[in-house]
């Protein structure tokens, strides 16, 4: 089954399955299957061609996912450098944004520049 141009896993059960999608979350995903009334425990191999198309319906018109989805954050993030706000100075270093501390546990955003000290002792030299 594809949905917004991507493959949904059909082993899985539909509301975990529906994650996959940039944009929908657990929350969401469970008020997909709602409204279209199935059950979230339902394999995504077991839907028929309605209900499949029932939720492909749905995510189309209520909800805002992949490409456009990752366009509009990408313009967020663009209008907040453009503007050199704060947390658009903070983007622009690569650094964290949201107030976290950096001089320890911001590996993701500095990546990582750990440098593995060995103890002060050297190892005595062999003997022959």
């Amino acid at each position: 089954m594809r949905v917004s141009g991507v493959t949904i896993p059909k082993q899985k059960c539909v509301g975990t399955a529906l994650t996959y999608i940039y944009g929908i979350g657990q929350t969401s995903a469970a008020a997909i299957l709602k409204t279209a009334n199935i059950d979230e425990s339902v394999r995504v191999k077991d839907l028929t061609q309605e209900q499949e198309d029932a939720i492909r319906a749905i995510i189309e018109q209520n909800h805002n996912t992949e490409g456009d989805l990752r366009r509009e954050v990408g313009a967020n993030i663009k209008r907040l450098k453009d503007i050199k706000s704060y947390r658009g100075l903070r983007h622009m270093k690569k650094l964290p944004v949201r107030g976290q501390r950096t001089k320890t546990n911001s590996r993701t955003m500095r990546g990582n520049k750990r440098n593995v000290a060995t103890s002060g002792k050297k190892p005595a030299a062999q003997k022959t």
